[in-house]
């Protein structure tokens, strides 16, 4: 796959690059349906994307190891822990944090590799499930409004995937998914699933909040067709980050 063509921000007065703290990713496995000989080449392959395809395209820095003992983690690490059960029915994942301290919990299945790659990149973009970015409303007259950034979510069917060293990972939107127009050219989103800003896939959704009166919309596309709605009422009283919240009502319906 060619690697998506995005040149980090440059400081044309110093002549350099600006400063970028690495991130540090713990991959930590605490499930016996994985062995080394499966955890290593998929944490090789994570390294990978977000060296490769992450980085350049949002200008993040990041690192990730692997481990099976959470005691063996290093303090600072970000945690994402692959268990059987992560007491969320319906969830193959997600992403939080601790005393602003963020980690990611994923449901063993046969994709579990696809479902990290998706709570790392998303973590790594928007740690604190808070991100917001303003542009057109996909609803029609609502004119400009608030995008929670949720890089994987509007591409997130594993029909989306793309392979890193032979591992299906998931696809995720570039900065431009924001853009006002279509440009040739332009990489939308990594794996090139997604044609033009603000497009939503079968099995994704989008979230945005209108900055006139505070309410929350959602558009999903779990049926025949794209559904758009207010939330506002239903994530109103509910516990986390908006990001948590959202996801909440998206999971369980």
């Amino acid at each position: 796959m060619e690697m998506y063509s995005r040149v980090p921000y440059y400081d044309f007065l110093t002549k350099k690059h600006p400063f970028m703290l690495t991130r540090h990713i713990a991959l930590v496995c605490e499930t016996q349906r994985i062995g080394m000989s499966e955890l290593l080449p998929v944490s090789a392959a994570l390294q990978k994307q977000a060296t490769n395809d992450l980085g350049p395209a949002w200008s993040i820095r990041a690192t990730l190891d692997a481990f099976t003992h959470v005691q063996d983690v290093p303090p600072g690490y970000w945690p994402i822990f692959v268990r059987d059960d992560i007491k969320e029915p319906g969830a193959e994942g997600y992403h939080t944090d601790q005393n602003r301290q963020p980690f990611a919990l994923v449901r063993w299945s046969p994709t579990w590799a696809l479902t990290v790659s998706h709570e790392m990149l998303e973590m790594l973009v928007d740690p604190f499930g808070d991100r917001l970015v303003a542009s057109a409303s996909i609803k029609p007259g609502q004119g400009t409004v608030n995008y929670l950034v949720e890089v994987c979510d509007p591409c997130e069917s594993n029909r989306c995937a793309y392979f890193v060293n032979g591992i299906p990972l998931s696809d995720f939107y570039t900065p431009d998914y924001f853009d006002a127009g279509t440009a040739r050219g332009v990489r939308y989103s990594i794996a090139g699933n997604i044609k033009r800003p603000l497009q939503l896939l079968k099995e994704g959704y989008l979230s945005w909040m209108e900055p006139s009166t505070g309410k929350w919309f959602q558009s999903t596309w779990f049926g025949t067709k794209p559904e758009i709605r207010e939330v506002t009422a239903r994530i109103e009283g509910l516990d986390g980050s908006i990001r948590e919240r959202l996801d909440r009502i998206k999971v369980h319906g």
